[in-house]
């Protein structure tokens, strides 16, 4: 018995220790946000964000207007379809929420799990980055932003300090600004997650330095799609909700406002991510990419900037191969013989369009696989890396939701 206690009194010691050193850096270091973190992530039993945070933060809406809802017209086999067990198992063990299949403009199916149902918004995550991009490209032609390759400097008066001033808006889209911003989904000390839970993005945005030379290497950093919007802001004299909810949301027909998450109360929307949306709504936006920018028969991206944001830029990338797998915050596929174009988000959030078999398939979840990689003792080997170039950066859930939908639309036809 006493052994027992001597036990207890030495992992009770242990857990305060650690509670007091962790305290001493979050204050010692000024990063109290992570309090915040602790208490929406670990003291609810979570271990990190979620594709449910919508009351956990304050909110801007996104109004969808007063204009005519579009609805997808259900094909009459509409869910006749089965999911291979396979799949099914796939998906379903890395939670998915909802998907859905439209094939010709017409929804084929739709299926949603547990509490996840027709009417949840929930978080984009990344995928408001091209939101973001989208906006920009619509700033340029009405304007407001005078050139794609005008310095960050010119509408971000702090950017002309230092070495910064060489930073393009075209290398924010490109994800080569050269910043010194930290992407991490885990580290509780990464940038990411201050600027998650963090009170003061500006000020985060603005404190990042240069750390190698922009424009030349693909590297993926939230703090980018950030800066973009806060140039959007200053150039249109809007808040980016309200830019989007004008040349966006209120004219692709959608079903419900959406809502993004803002650092404080009255504060910045954290545009690197956290719109929060309806399925069908998202799949608004693909329709809009499928058809080459447009709604109906109006040209809501410009023409120029979605064949630029489409293509895949002339940069190097992390992995030492030529960058074949990202334009303008959106992403780009082409290991097939299917142009595939998507957008994604961290927990597997994605709006996959395939534009030559007029597919979209669009996912949501709370796990996703992750990105494919060249093994380091295979890195030398040409035959290799040309074999599997274009998979590379790609996560490997997405090579199985496009499998899913090719599937489920073909069975379709079949019937």
């Amino acid at each position: 018995m006493k052994h027992l206690k001597k036990i207890v009194r030495v992992i009770v010691l242990f857990v305060v220790g650690i509670v007091l050193v962790v305290n001493a850096i979050i204050i010692l270091t000024g990063r109290f946000y992570i309090y915040k973190g602790i208490k929406e992530t670990y003291l609810k039993g979570r271990t990190g964000p979620t594709i449910y945070d919508l009351e956990t933060f304050h909110t801007r809406k996104i109004s969808k207007g007063d204009g005519k809802v579009f609805e997808f017209p259900k094909h009459p086999k509409y869910n006749t379809q089965k999911i291979p067990d396979d799949l099914r198992q796939y998906i379903e063990e890395l939670e998915t929420k909802a998907l859905l299949v439209v094939k010709n403009d017409t929804l084929i199916y739709e299926e949603y799990w547990d509490e996840h149902n027709q009417e949840t918004l929930s978080n984009s995550f990344s995928v408001a980055k091209t939101v973001v991009a989208i906006l920009v490209g619509i700033a340029i032609d009405e304007g407001h932003i005078d050139d794609i390759h005008d310095p960050v400097s010119k509408y971000i008066p702090e950017f002309k300090n230092g070495s910064r001033d060489k930073i393009t808006i075209e290398h924010l889209l490109q994800m080569a600004s050269g910043l010194s911003w930290t992407e991490s989904g885990v580290n509780p000390f990464s940038d990411n997650a201050e600027s998650y839970y963090g009170t003061d993005l500006d000020g985060l945005i603005l404190r990042q330095r240069k750390v190698s030379e922009p424009g030349k290497v693909f590297k993926y950093q939230g703090g980018n799609s950030q800066l973009l919007a806060m140039i959007v802001e200053k150039s249109t004299g809007k808040t980016i909700s309200k830019y989007a909810s004008e040349k966006i949301w209120s004219k692709l027909g959608m079903e419900e406002d959406a809502h993004w998450s803002l650092d404080s109360e009255n504060g910045q929307e954290k545009a690197f991510c956290c719109l929060y949306a309806k399925a069908t709504d998202f799949a608004k936006i693909g329709r809009m990419i499928m058809d080459g920018g447009k709604y109906n028969d109006e040209q809501i991206i410009p023409r120029w900037f979605f064949l630029q944001m489409t293509k895949q830029n002339d940069l190097m990338t992390e992995e030492g191969i030529p960058n074949y797998r990202y334009g303008y915050h959106v992403w780009t596929y082409r290991g097939n013989a299917d142009e595939v174009i998507y957008c994604r988000g961290i927990l597997g959030q994605y709006i996959i369009c395939i534009p030559s078999r007029d597919l979209m398939i669009i996912r949501l979840g709370m796990k996703r696989k992750d990105d494919f990689v060249i093994p380091e003792h295979l890195k030398d080997d040409e035959e290799y890396v040309n074999g599997v170039k274009y998979q590379v950066g790609h996560c490997l859930g997405l090579f199985q939701y496009i499998t899913l939908g090719k599937i489920l639309a073909s069975e379709t036809a079949a019937k």
